[in-house]
């Protein structure tokens, strides 16, 4: 383990917004990480992974340790499942592939998310009708106040729509160093009723879709319309889906009778964030180095050297009119540092 100073962030967060580290080191094992959490010269630490759902803001005065653990093993399986322990520093799209490759389901609906393994149960990951927690079992953590291991099933993590312990009375408290999920060796069940993945299959002429088939259509679908970070600094899906209640959407709907819903009780409705903030104007739009994606009103984009503030400006702009036009908050997904 090796402790560096001033260091750019630029290429560990997917914004690629260019602020320093005043002290970093990269984790490659549990030793370094153990190591680096003794370090008594460092008392704060920011824990950073895939880097794909934070703003940074500014320059980091703690000490930042990039967890980049790697490895992938089949902790045990029968005929019909599997369970798949993968660690933290693990791309998580390549995690997907690795498990399409040997043919485990669950996970295809999940293709092209952003970040590493490590992070992606801290905001129980979604996309197209699956989220994390659906194939999720347990997570390894090390506590930062005791330094020891614990193991955290799924009831205690608390996991809601992009939600999860971690986010609320543990953050901060831990970091994940492997998930494990359990996966289908074989009568996978393929789902494909949410947004367009039926009519992509269809375009693709597949009548009966295999996992591998779904995580295709999901991958062409997501690249259509989300801008790769690698080229266009991003974080995906800056803003979460609001839930308001049933009675506040028919008050909406008479003015805008074109808004889309989503069931998710008997009294209240999923509203998409994107909707709402093209319908403000905001889709596309330019504000110099920075601005609103064309394709996707929910990403919020660094097309250079825009800084950190820039993008939180943009997007507490974007809350306020969001507030005024549809009496609607929206929270966001990322955290903000």
């Amino acid at each position: 383990m090796q402790i560096k100073h001033n260091i750019s962030l630029k290429q560990y967060n997917t914004f690629g917004i260019d602020v320093n580290a005043k002290h970093f080191t990269s984790i490659s094992n549990i030793n370094d990480l153990e190591q680096a959490l003794a370090l008594k010269d460092y008392p704060e630490k920011l824990i950073l992974g895939g880097g794909s759902n934070i703003l940074l803001t500014k320059d980091q005065e703690m000490l930042v340790m990039h967890v980049n653990i790697k490895g992938i093993s089949i902790v045990s399986e029968d005929d019909d499942f599997v369970i798949v322990k993968a660690y933290a520093g693990e791309n998580w799209h390549d995690f997907v592939q690795w498990c399409l490759a040997h043919d485990f389901g669950g996970l295809e609906n999940l293709s092209l998310i952003p970040g590493n393994v490590g992070t992606a149960p801290i905001q129980n990951i979604g996309a197209y009708g699956v989220e994390l927690k659906d194939s999720f079992v347990s997570c390894e953590a090390l506590s930062l106040e005791t330094e020891t291991f614990q193991t955290f099933l799924k009831t205690a993590c608390n996991f809601g729509y992009r939600n999860s312990i971690f986010k609320n009375e543990a953050k901060g408290k831990y970091i994940i160093t492997s998930v494990s999920f359990k996966l289908t060796k074989r009568h996978h069940k393929v789902n494909i009723g949410y947004g367009s993945i039926s009519a992509k299959l269809e375009e693709m002429n597949i009548t009966k879709p295999t996992i591998q088939d779904v995580s295709k259509a999901v991958i062409e679908i997501r690249e259509s319309k989300l801008p790769n970070p690698k080229i266009i600094g991003n974080s995906g899906s800056f803003f979460k889906n609001p839930v308001i209640s049933k009675t506040h959407f028919q008050k909406l709907y008479k003015n805008f009778n074109d808004i889309p819903s989503y069931p998710v009780s008997d009294v209240e409705v999923k509203i998409p964030a994107g909707w709402l903030i093209e319908k403000a104007g905001f889709k596309g739009k330019h504000f110099g180095d920075y601005g609103v994606h064309k394709n996707q009103a929910l990403v919020l984009v660094n097309y250079g050297n825009a800084s950190g503030t820039d993008i939180l400006k943009l997007s507490n702009l974007i809350q306020n009119t969001v507030k005024r036009l549809f009496d609607i908050s929206l929270e966001a997904e990322v955290n903000i540092l």
